[in-house]
Order: structure tokens, then C-alpha cells, then sequence
């Protein structure tokens, strides 16, 4: 459990980061940039600690599929950003992977639940 605690807060500080990153307006606002680089550092920490536990390519997919998806839900409810049909399929085509992924144990056989 505390592996995909270590995964969700490397997500979120990569969801945070990459929002602080389109709000430093290119580095030229400095609360922001700051906070960007210490939302990407503390990402980067907590992903390293998941993957003592969690297999690369698991934790790595789930990382960039829900990082990326984080970051267009952000970008529709925050900056309202506008997404085609085929932009939205494409989300939920990322989720879904990430699903499929994680009921995965990675040896080709269906993890075992309980």
C-alpha cells in the first residue's frame, strides 16, 4: 500500500508542477517557477521510492498516463482549455491503459486479488 502512496504523490507533484510550470508564464514569474521545481523535485523523489517496490514499467506508465491526464483535466477546469472529440477519447484511452496495466502482476497472468 505505501508503494502506491509513494505513485500517487509522485503523480500529484507531477500534475502540480507541470500546472505551476504554464503559470510561471516561461520562468518570468518567480513564485511560480519556484514552485514548479520543487513540485518536479519532490515527484521525481517519491517516483524513485515507488519503484523500490512498484516494476518500471508499471510504475512508470501509470506515472505518465495519469500525469498526462491530470494535466488535460487541469487544463480544461483551470485555464479553460477546450478538447476536440478525438483529444477526449484519447484520455480515456490513457486511463484505461492504466487499468489494464495495473490488473496486471507483469508475468503475462492476471494479478491475484484478496
Amino acid at each position: 500500500m505505501k508503494k502506491y502512496i509513494f505513485l500517487g504523490s509522485a503523480i500529484l507533484f507531477e500534475v502540480t508542477g507541470t500546472t505551476m510550470l504554464n503559470l510561471s508564464e516561461g520562468f518570468s514569474n518567480l513564485m511560480p517557477t519556484i514552485a514548479m521545481a520543487i513540485c518536479f523535485a519532490l515527484s521525481f523523489t517519491s517516483l524513485i521510492f515507488a519503484l523500490k517496490a512498484i516494476p518500471l514499467s508499471l510504475a512508470y506508465s501509470i506515472w505518465a498516463g495519469l500525469g498526462t491526464a491530470g494535466a488535460g483535466l487541469i487544463g480544461i477546469f483551470l485555464f479553460g482549455e477546450t478538447l476536440s472529440p478525438a483529444n477526449i477519447i484519447g484520455l480515456l484511452v490513457i486511463i484505461a491503459g492504466v487499468v489494464i496495466m495495473n490488473m496486471s502482476d507483469g508475468t503475462g497472468k492476471q494479478a491475484r486479488r484478496g
